[in-house]
């Protein structure tokens, strides 16, 4: 039997030769990335015998369209004769004579990848890698191993195709881009091969109007999706930020500017940014803390630790801070408390809270006080020291069923912009509570109220009477 693979490009090529542990193709549209995924599998699975292959998409759909239907056709699986792999839809598997197999899944949800633990596949390909969670990426290394069927020597290995952008840009870009190794990871399992639109022979030859409208796309959205920029791309809820404006290097802080902190709190991360604000009303970030597992007297000592001085205006928190525990009838604010740090309750509502950071973070064309030139400045300015603010930032996407608040996910990034989100819309002015009329004790008193976030003043005026309320606004 033979089969026709058509006529590969370089960069193909050198992707189908790679037997790195971890091999990432892409980095623009165009590229032929999901072909050639196909084309490697096939190819694994003829040449290993008992080969176990591990395909995914992030939905079913795109698993069909992309993969299923093309497979079917390569292998002729629909072929009374000449056929070269069986086809079973219940378990979306082409099943071929030497006993390889490559098993088409996807993972909609995140814990969809659990359905996978305590299977073996020498070989994993994620397609679209950046769609997918760091969670998923990680429970699958767990199934990347031998599974004792292949009858030729074989090392696990996992394939990645991707574009910038996605819920999985930050990890894929730490491993493959930024090559920001943690812990065990060693450099040399990692490969990647970049590969963009005009080095794919066929598009450019026979549907040259796709790279044209790549080409005319708004500047940056083009530079991810036609050049494969990894600090632009689609999604990005802060295209606004900009490593050239935004940070810049320490430098001693004057005493006479007003300093905050604002904080984010969980076990799963500690969070928090130090502010000072200059007689402009200039803001700058100096100082961060980024730690998990950290109990909260522990998060209280971490922070009093990192507290040089006493003369902060307010220490910013987010409300659900003050929600009493249950079984201790306490509230984390109050743990916090008895641990020497009070706390001023921030506001959580995101979209407000999103368009505060915003407003911070805008570029604006100015003069320079010297020379005069026109350069181009923002009222925000982070200290490079606070890499994990610098580094999250950046990764921060648009949330699918609401284009005016940020995604959630992934989790792990979004501690540290919670708490600068907690700090800007805090300097916020509050809107006037109107005025009420209201009878008391057959008296017509004005019932002023004034909202100074963690207390409420309620103040009854009646010419000899004055009558001062003051209560926790839990």
């Amino acid at each position: 039997m033979e089969i026709d693979l058509g006529e590969l490009y370089p960069k193909q090529i050198e992707f189908c030769k790679s037997v790195a542990r971890y091999t990432c193709y892409g980095g623009a549209r165009g590229g032929g990335k999901s072909y050639i995924s196909r084309i490697k599998m096939v190819l694994l699975a003829l040449y290993y015998p008992g080969i176990q292959i591990l395909l995914l998409r992030r939905t079913l759909p795109e698993l069909r369209e992309n993969h299923i239907n093309q497979l079917q056709s390569l292998l002729r699986c629909q072929s009374k004769e000449g056929k070269i792999a069986e086809y079973k839809e219940s378990t979306k598997e082409f099943k071929f004579p030497n006993g390889s197999r490559i098993v088409l899944g996807y993972c909609d949800k995140e814990n969809d990848v659990l359905q996978y633990q305590g299977q073996a596949y020498e070989v994993i390909t994620m397609e679209e890698a950046t769609l997918f969670t760091e969670f998923q990426f990680q429970a699958l290394t767990e199934s990347n191993r031998l599974s004792g069927c292949c009858e030729k020597e074989f090392k696990p290995r996992m394939y990645f195709t991707c574009n910038p952008g996605g819920v999985g840009h930050a990890w894929v870009k730490r491993l493959f881009i930024d090559k920001d190794y943690r812990g065990t990871e060693n450099p040399d399992d990692y490969c990647f091969i970049p590969s963009n639109v005009y080095e794919n022979k066929f598009l450019m030859e026979h549907d040259p109007g796709y790279v044209k409208i790549l080409e005319n796309l708004p500047e940056d959205r083009k530079k991810a999706m036609l050049y494969g920029d990894w600090d632009v791309y689609d999604g990005q809820f802060f295209p606004e930020f900009r490593r050239d404006i935004h940070v810049e290097e320490p430098f001693e802080i004057p005493n006479s500017w007003n300093r905050y902190i604002a904080l984010d709190y969980g076990m799963d991360m500690f969070a928090v940014l130090f502010f000072a604000v200059d007689p402009q009303g200039e803001v700058y970030v100096y100082q961060e803390i980024h730690k998990d597992n950290l109990i909260v007297s522990e998060a209280a000592n971490t922070l009093k630790s990192q507290m040089r001085r006493r003369d902060y205006k307010n220490i910013f928190a987010p409300p659900d801070l003050w929600g009493r525990n249950r079984d201790t009838g306490k509230s984390t604010a109050e743990i916090f408390r008895n641990n020497g740090l009070v706390f001023t309750k921030s506001s959580n509502a995101r979209v407000s809270g999103w368009l505060a950071v915003k407003e911070l973070l805008r570029v604006y064309k100015t003069r320079h006080e010297q020379t005069g030139e026109p350069i181009e400045k923002s009222n925000l300015h982070i200290f490079s020291n606070c890499k994990n603010l610098i580094h999250c930032l950046p990764l921060l996407q648009h949330d699918d069923k609401d284009p005016n608040d940020a995604s959630t996910e992934p989790h792990d990034i979004t501690h540290i912009c919670d708490a600068l989100r907690y700090f800007c819309v805090s300097r916020t002015k509050p809107s006037e509570k109107p005025t009420i009329e209201k009878q008391f004790f057959g008296f017509t008193p004005q019932k002023t109220y004034k909202d100074y976030g963690e207390k409420l003043e309620i103040v009854w005026k009646r010419k000899f009477i004055v009558i001062f309320i003051k209560k926790s606004w839990t």
